[in-house]
C-alpha cells in the first residue's frame, strides 16, 4: 500500500517538479548563507588587518619619539609631551 503511494508520488510530474524546486530553493539559501559568512569573515580579517597596521605605525612613531627623547633633558622633555598632548 505504502509503495503504491510512494510510486504515484514519483510518478506525478507536477509534484516532483515542485519538490525539485523546494530543493534548490533550499540549496540556493545554504549556499547565500556561505556566501555570506565568507564576505563577513573577510570584512573582519580587513578590519583586523587594518588594526595591526595601525598598531605597528604607533609603535614605531613611539620608538622614534622615545629615541628623540632619549637625548633630552627633563625640561625639553615636558616641552614636547606637552605638544603631543595638545595635539
Amino acid at each position: 500500500m505504502g509503495s503504491a503511494i510512494l510510486a504515484a508520488i514519483i510518478g506525478n510530474k507536477t509534484i516532483m517538479a515542485l519538490f525539485a524546486a523546494v530543493v534548490g530553493g533550499l540549496g540556493l539559501y545554504v549556499a547565500g548563507g556561505i556566501n555570506r559568512a565568507k564576505k563577513e569573515a573577510a570584512k573582519q580579517a580587513a578590519g583586523k588587518l587594518a588594526a595591526a597596521e595601525d598598531r605597528l605605525e604607533m609603535d614605531r612613531e613611539a620608538t622614534a619619539a622615545e629615541r628623540q627623547a632619549a637625548g633630552m633633558t627633563d625640561a625639553e622633555a615636558r616641552e614636547v609631551a606637552a605638544k603631543w598632548a595638545k595635539r
